[in-house]
């Protein structure tokens, strides 16, 4: 299989009619092979419109969705970002080369470990294994927050985390009515929300899980 060529034709034909055209989205995605973080059996599904299965009953979230995310929180490379729900990393390592650092979260001890492996290159990225639906208590606020699983509702504490001008993007709601927001901090005491489109993803399984120790 030409992954090249999938590449190139996801983009084209996924991302841009999707109205995701900002040019530094697209290099991003262009430069950094998706296939490569997609387990060996899924891999000629990898630049295909639809989440794949990543172990533990977890999903890459599409092409498209990352893409629109990526548009949509607007990375500056100053920026400190924190991500929950690390996946197996094809995300976090975009939002690592879009930002000054990336602070990233997983649930599920083994798709830590492969994250771990795939990410062992990025000096920019700090891995955490541990729950995070409601919060990440490590005292510091960031630039951007990336919440890539569904959750019925964006805790305070998330917003709290948010610095002056940081935006958080999040899925909300509960199947079939899922919302992709946009949440950016315009005062210490308020935030404005703006509904990016509608979708389905999977529920951030953490939220559903008893909480563990966090590890720092």
């Amino acid at each position: 299989m030409n992954f090249d060529q999938a590449r190139f034709f996801m983009i084209e034909q996924q991302i841009r009619p999707w109205d995701v055209l900002d040019p530094d989205v697209l290099a991003l995605l262009e430069a950094h092979p998706r296939h490569l973080y997609v387990p060996e059996a899924q891999q000629k599904l990898a630049y295909s419109d639809l989440e794949i299965p990543i172990g533990e009953g977890e999903f890459m979230l599409s092409p498209k969705i990352e893409a629109k995310l990526l548009q949509a929180i607007d990375l500056a490379e100053q920026d400190r970002v924190l991500e929950v729900g690390t996946g197996i990393g094809y995300l976090t390592r975009l939002l690592s080369h879009a930002a000054a650092s990336v602070t990233s979260i997983e649930w599920h001890p083994s798709l830590f470990e492969q994250a771990q492996t795939r990410l062992a290159d990025c000096t920019n990225i700090k891995l955490h294994q541990g729950d995070a639906s409601q919060n990440w208590p490590d005292g510091e606020q960031y630039d951007a927050i990336v919440i890539t699983g569904a959750l019925t509702e964006v805790s305070q504490a998330y917003r709290e985390k948010l610095a002056l001008g940081g935006r958080m993007v999040a899925f909300v709601g509960e199947a079939p009515a899922i919302s992709a927001i946009l949440i950016t901090r315009i005062s210490d005491e308020e935030w404005v929300e703006e509904s990016l489109f509608e979708t389905l993803v999977a529920p951030l399984h953490s939220q559903q899980a008893r909480p563990r120790k966090f590890q720092f």
